[in-house]
């Protein structure tokens, strides 16, 4: 029986083993020519499929009997593992679907809709709605955004120390910080019923929530390579990621903006108007009261109402994240087998020139937009004297910034990234010039903000798409030393965060300089020049600036497409040696 049985088994092994059943006449000494085929194709395994029924082919010629196989297993997974029933298996592990991507990509809007409000609302929030002085306002502009800064690694460094749990390793952090930062984001639009010290609860409130939307962020980015094992999922999920996070900008300024554009913020006269209209500094005073204990009210329980509706989108979008999407471990064994530490990798990446070129470049041209940002709202309400409109403006800048970023994809896989580089960005200058330039004009406003969301988009989609490139130069220069994605991209989250601090600080101090008057109806024309140099000179020189040291980036489509070959040639080098070592050790298993 057992000789019959191995020299039909290469034969039977054809068919599917676990459908595959002795033919009743196995257990005949002759059968013809049928047999003699049969020991025909009793010889070594020439492949893992043949190998497989070799190797019990052996075992049956040991004199194990039917009991033995039955109970060591016929279909034992270190002796039978057929790749048509394996590779179904691996494909529903690493695939992901359609719903979990969704979910994953709500997880993003978060950080998009609290940081656009901020950028585009805080500054105008706490000079004319907490009234706060101008320098005070400086200072919590530019400590909060640098120790938003600061956090980012600080938070990285803590996430690599903390264990696996049932729940994973990062969804703890964004879990149990999502209270938290609602609770510190509402509090940042209260106005406390304080005489002294609302610059320090501002300043608190706003690095406390700076930190714990760090918690948020970090993980919920570093949760892409733990989502699924498959390169070609991960991408995708990616994608909807950015689509969200694009969509989350338009909604954070359309949430803020509506809501606290439909209440008039009240304001104080110019005192030289009213002494121009006979009027005393009795009426002046009673002025004043009528339009603090009315409109004020109204303002702030607006914005509050605003932070209320942000705040309990940040929590369901925190809901779906957590419930739609799974961390899987095994994602952690993708490590390097030999781990640089992180001061000798950051060593290797501060020296890579192109990186250092790529950073300088886009550090200016994000400073640059930064200004355009951060003084905009200021801009429309008193130099152009557009007080309730600025937020249909504000808007209208994302909602061109979020339908042309599609076009800048395309335009760069068309016709480069350099040169995506020069007309995306600089598509602004002339737009800006002509704001400057004009009188108020309502329709020249709103080209001007459509213009501007095309840079934005530009400005916003190109040094994601940039980084991977020097990533890739960086692998070829140095191809034993791996794992330092992270610092590529953390040091340029890093150096823009700063610069926002540094440019919010700067133009509100400015603004402090040129005598800005809290809450006035209008302010002086030093303050009204200042507001132009904020969002049209300077705006404009950075860009100039930027563009000129793009000159030196030396990645062009050439190299990049260099490069691209070198590395998949490095990758099949490598795939093939592994392959080979795989098949040695798989070979010598099945013995």
């Amino acid at each position: 029986f057992s000789v019959a049985t191995a020299r039909l088994l290469p034969f039977a092994c054809q068919r599917p083993l676990l459908t595959w059943r002795f033919p009743p006449f196995c257990c005949k000494r002759g059968a013809g020519p049928r047999e003699e085929k049969k020991k025909e194709q009793f010889h070594p395994p020439k492949n893992r499929k043949e190998g497989d029924c070799f190797a019990f082919s052996l075992l049956m010629a040991k004199g194990e009997g039917a009991e033995s196989v039955s109970s060591a297993g016929l279909l034992q997974q270190s002796i039978l593992k057929p790749e048509e029933l394996m590779r179904p298996k691996r494909e529903s592990k690493g695939k992901l679907s359609i719903c979990s991507k969704v979910c994953y990509a709500i997880g993003g809007a978060p950080y998009q809709i609290t940081g656009c409000a901020l950028g585009f609302f805080l500054q105008i929030y706490l000079l004319d709605v907490a009234q706060l002085d101008p320098f005070y306002a400086s200072i919590i502009l530019f400590v909060g955004r640098a120790w938003d800064a600061v956090t980012d690694p600080l938070v990285g460094f803590f996430i690599s120390k903390t264990s696996w749990s049932r729940l994973g390793r990062l969804m703890p952090w964004i879990i149990f910080s999502t209270p938290f930062a609602v609770i510190s984001y509402f509090l940042i639009w209260f106005v406390p019923d304080i005489s002294w010290g609302q610059m320090m609860w501002y300043l608190f409130f706003y690095c406390i929530f700076q930190t714990l939307v760090t918690c948020f962020h970090v993980p919920y980015s570093a949760l892409t390579m733990f989502i699924s094992s498959e390169q070609s999922e991960r991408d995708s999920a990616t994608a909807y990621r950015m689509t969200v996070e694009v969509l989350g900008t338009v909604l954070g300024t359309a949430i803020q903006g509506q809501i606290v554009g439909k209440v008039d913020t009240p304001c104080i006269a110019d005192p030289l108007l009213l002494s121009m209209t006979n009027s005393s500094s009795v009426v002046m005073e009673e002025v004043n009261v009528t339009h603090e204990t009315g409109s004020l009210t109204d303002t702030r329980n607006a914005y509050m109402i605003a932070a209320g509706v942000i705040g309990g989108i940040y929590i369901l979008c925190a809901v779906v994240l957590s419930v739609g999407v799974k961390e899987k471990r095994a994602s952690i064994e993708l490590q390097s087998d030999e781990p640089v530490s992180f001061f000798q990798g950051l060593k290797l990446v501060m020296n890579h020139s192109p990186y250092i070129k790529l950073i300088a470049g886009f550090l200016f041209t994000s400073l640059a937009f930064m200004l355009l940002e951060g003084n905009f709202a200021l801009f429309c309400t008193y130099t152009l004297g557009f007080r309730n409109e600025f937020q249909n403006i504000l808007l209208a800048i994302m909602l061109s910034a979020t339908l042309t970023i599609p076009f800048w994809q395309w335009f760069l896989t068309r016709f480069g990234k350099k040169t995506a580089v020069y007309i995306g960005i600089s598509s602004a200058t002339p737009f800006l010039i002509l704001v400057a330039l004009i009188k108020s004009n309502l329709i020249v406003t709103y080209m001007v903000a459509v213009a501007a969301g095309i840079s934005v988009a530009a400005a916003f989609l190109l040094p994601w798409s940039m980084l991977p490139d020097v990533i890739d130069d960086f692998k070829l220069q140095h191809p034993d030393s791996a794992g330092h994605e992270a610092i590529f991209f953390s040091f340029y989250v890093f150096f823009t965060k700063f610069a926002s601090g540094v440019s919010l600080g700067i133009s509100t101090l400015s603004l402090d300089f040129a005598g800005y008057k809290t809450r006035g109806c209008s302010q002086p024309e030093r303050v009204n020049l200042t507001l132009k140099l904020l969002v049209s000179a300077a705006p404009v020189a950075l860009i100039i600036l930027g563009l000129l040291l793009f000159k030196l980036y030396p990645i062009d489509e050439e190299r990049r497409r260099k490069n691209r070959k070198a590395l998949q040639d490095l990758r099949e080098e490598e795939s093939s040696n592994s392959s080979s070592e795989s098949d040695s050790t798989e070979l010598a298993s099945i013995v």
